[in-house]
């Protein structure tokens, strides 16, 4: 069976390979929020009524709140240069979209876009701008919240800052934390965390406590950070280099790694490694209740942006004449991720009916099929996908009702083969 046909497959059934702890534990009751808390936000947003850390990511709130952050959620920016570049018109449509079901109906472009809750999409072909479309208030110059693709930003930043030797990715993270040196981190390595290969597991009480941290809920008293959680846990080290075993502790982690081994921020260096030479707009990232920035999950960024990074990773690290980073980094994210810790791993069956060859590396999955596909999601609906051989890339930001929906899984991947098609085809 090929791509289409095993997601054709899939479609009736429920294909569920995320959790809903992918961003942060989703909470059923939170206590009210204290009246004496934090002052560092970036922007300062109109009121939302009745949105707040309770329910920013619950239905209908998300439509709104995923592009404009409920005013409790504090960001730092993460500054572009002067200006990116500019999309030339391409001369390929994908206005004949039409997405076969497995009942034997078809759907068009519209449908589809609503069926997945889309607030912004756009595709790139060759570079050139093929569409681009915006729903639920959403403008061009809105930064929408990417959750755990933002993963794949941190790994591409962390293997340009390991390409430059700023960062050793075989040391051990005690060298650079010593603050987890008796924690069950202890035996973990930064690949470990880039790759999702530390066997983490949490009770209930830390998983409730890890998803306050990170400011995206209202906070204990007192208020924990991301870095006194994981400086505090205690425990026997967790077993390293295994199957594939996702937790967004492992990325949050892996930015303290990155500013203890640079001495500088994160949201400072992604703006010199990246947004700086690429991007149009200041992104921003969330920060937790001391200020540090959440890397498993928090890059709100404009979907032209989003699309811009997408074009340089399918260009192996240039845009235009320039060489942003370089083009092993890129080779290394497709090639180099361990298939059998894969198929071993958490999502390996439930990945199953999009490819049984697949990998992950640095927060980038790579599917084998041919062509080979890049791509970084998030829960909610938040996706980046690239296809470096047919130079497609296609952005899509979205606030699904629900955090992980099979169905809408299933319909945004085949949605992104449907592009393919017609742009190979038109």
């Amino acid at each position: 069976m090929n791509r289409r046909e095993l997601l054709a497959a899939a479609a009736g059934g429920c294909l569920v390979p995320l959790s809903t702890r992918a961003d942060a534990t989703v909470m059923r009751h939170v206590p009210a929020i204290p009246p004496n808390w934090r002052t560092i936000a970036m922007e300062a947003d109109a009121p939302q009524p009745d949105v707040n850390l309770s329910n920013w990511r619950q239905s209908p709130h998300n439509h709104r709140a995923f592009h404009h952050l409920p005013s409790e959620i504090a960001t730092a920016r993460v500054r572009s240069g002067s200006e990116g570049a500019r999309f030339a018109s391409s001369s390929k449509s994908i206005e004949a979209f039409s997405l076969r079901l497995p009942n034997g109906s078809s759907m068009g472009l519209e449908p589809f876009l609503a069926a997945t809750s889309t607030d912004a999409m756009i595709v790139l072909h060759d570079g050139r701008l093929v569409n681009e479309v915006y729903r639920n208030s959403m403008e061009p110059d809105s930064r929408h919240i990417a959750m755990s693709a933002t993963k794949a930003v941190i790994g591409l930043l962390t293997e340009i800052l390991a390409a430059d030797g700023a960062i050793k990715l075989d040391r051990p993270i005690t060298d650079y934390v010593p603050e987890v040196a008796n924690s069950p981190y202890a035996a973990a390595g930064a690949r470990d965390l880039l790759d999702m290969r530390v066997a983490v597991l949490f009770d209930a009480t830390q998983e409730q406590t890890y998803a306050r941290a990170v400011g995206w809920e209202p906070p204990d008293h007192p208020n924990t950070d991301i870095r006194s959680f994981l400086s505090r846990l205690s425990g026997p080290a967790w077993a390293c280099g295994g199957g594939f075993t996702y937790h967004s502790a492992n990325t949050d982690l892996l930015g303290w790694v990155i500013e203890k081994a640079t001495s500088a921020k994160v949201q400072d260096l992604l703006s010199e490694k990246l947004w700086a030479p690429i991007a149009s707009d200041d992104a921003e990232l969330t920060v937790d209740w001391d200020g540090f920035a959440r890397s498993a999950g928090g890059l709100c960024a404009t979907a032209r942006d989003l699309a811009r990074l997408g074009q340089v990773v399918c260009l192996d690290g240039s845009s235009g004449s320039a060489q942003i980073f370089p083009n092993h980094v890129v080779h290394g994210l497709a090639a180099d991720g361990d298939r059998k810790a894969w198929s071993s791993g958490q999502w390996g069956e439930s990945f199953a009916p999009i490819s049984r060859g697949m990998s992950y590396r640095s927060g980038w999955y790579t599917v084998d099929t041919d062509p080979e596909i890049l791509f970084a999601m998030g829960i909610h609906g938040q996706n980046l996908f690239v296809d470096r051989k047919n130079k497609i890339v296609m952005a899509k930001l979205s606030s699904w009702p629900q955090p992980v929906d099979g169905r809408t899984m299933w319909l945004t991947h085949a949605g992104f083969d449907e592009v393919r098609r017609r742009l190979q085809t038109s």
